[in-house]
């Protein structure tokens, strides 16, 4: 396996794994009218980024690869956004997890950033 091939399926294992302790960490918030709402666009942004990464992999093209990394970089933000609104309204009791939440998000948000680069460049 190439170092390449290792990369992506480290990511994909990531981002699924964000996916899976995203969903799980939201089983814990408060009981409420707005963790409700918040919970079901988390969930959606966070299995979102994984999915669309995977899908990314499959790219038919440099075009299409770089299409979905836009896509994913979109989604890992929003996820970042209902995490920082959990922190900020204070939704949670669990701020480790939530902090590690939103650390692993900024992370994947920076590969993710510097990936489209790249491939901006090499397009243009």
């Amino acid at each position: 396996m190439t170092d390449k091939q290792i990369f992506i399926e480290e990511m994909k294992t990531r981002t699924k794994k964000f996916a899976i302790d995203t969903i799980k960490f939201c089983e814990t918030l408060k009981n409420c009218n707005s963790s409700r709402v918040i919970t079901y666009q988390l969930v959606k942004s966070a299995t979102s980024t994984g999915a669309n990464y995977r899908a990314s992999c499959r790219a038919r093209s440099a075009k299409e690869f770089y299409s979905k990394l836009c896509i994913v970089a979109e989604e890992i933000d929003e996820s970042e956004y209902w995490l920082q609104l959990i922190l900020d309204t204070e939704l949670s009791s669990n701020e480790v997890v939530l902090t590690r939440l939103i650390l692993e998000s900024n992370a994947i948000i920076k590969i993710i950033s510097s990936a489209k680069s790249s491939m901006y460049k090499k397009l243009n």
